[in-house]
């Protein structure tokens, strides 16, 4: 079994919107690092900027669902970014759905392992609202740990918010509210991620570290969902509130 082989079947389906079966029912032999090394082969395919991270899986429910105790990532580049208030094309889609989030922005470079909160806090130049949309190239969605992983932890595009907030606020009580057509669609706060934010991005400096990686000066980091998803439907317009700050987008 050739790992690339693999990365190259996601990526085609990506690139053609049709999804593959999933890798682990064809190849269980698939461990964790096998996953994140093709992953690390997409991101060399993609050839576009690294603007950031997104890490995955932050709820005990989901990481129950998927037979871990621990988050995952997956990278952010600049061609998934959408402007604050742009619109997605659900065409160039598989199986979308969108979660609200938290966004750090690094002001410093951060290299683990090793760092705790009080340096991680450092390095963090400002927080932003955040819209992730996810998507799976595997086909309806049935995916274990390992897929998704591969699959650049189901990420797809992403939405910042332009009004930064500062670090210093109590992100694990901060609120958000993810609102479809102006009507209320799922409420939540910051401990509903690994029981407050920080933590996930603590987790990610420290794995990226692992795995000969860090956070660089500039980059962005997505928690993980604060509240429940929303599967989005064209003409929706996806609101998200966080704190005192706020983005939105538009499916098409």
């Amino acid at each position: 079994m050739q790992l690339e082989t693999l990365a190259q079947e996601l990526w085609t389906a990506e690139v053609d919107g049709r999804p593959c079966d999933a890798l682990t029912a064809r190849h269980p032999e698939l461990t964790l690092d096998d996953a994140y090394r093709i992953q690390g082969w997409l991101r060399q395919k993609r050839g576009t900027r690294l603007v950031g991270w997104k890490v995955g899986l932050t709820t005990a429910a989901v990481q129950k669902w998927l037979k871990l105790d621990h988050p995952d990532f997956g990278a952010l580049h600049s061609d998934m970014e959408v402007e604050d208030g742009g619109t997605v094309l659900l065409s160039r889609l598989i199986a979308p759905r969108a979660e609200g989030e938290l966004a750090f922005v690094l002001g410093r470079k951060l290299r683990g392992p090793g760092v705790g909160a009080a340096e991680a806090l450092r390095a963090i130049d400002f927080i932003l609202p955040a819209i992730e949309i996810i998507d799976s190239r595997i086909r309806d969605w049935k995916i274990g740990a390992v897929d998704t992983v591969a699959d650049n932890g189901s990420s797809a595009r992403f939405v910042i918010g332009r009004r930064p907030m500062p670090v210093d606020m109590d992100l694990k009580t901060i609120g958000l509210t993810l609102r479809v057509n102006g009507e209320v669609s799922s409420t939540g706060a910051g401990a509903a991620c690994m029981g407050n934010p920080l933590n996930a991005l603590l987790w990610l400096v420290n794995e990226l570290g692992r795995q000969g990686l860090a956070l660089e000066e500039g980059q962005v980091v997505l928690s993980g969902a604060l509240s429940e998803v929303h599967t989005p439907k064209p003409g929706d317009h996806v609101e998200v509130q966080l704190g005192g700050g706020r983005v939105e987008v538009r499916f098409e």
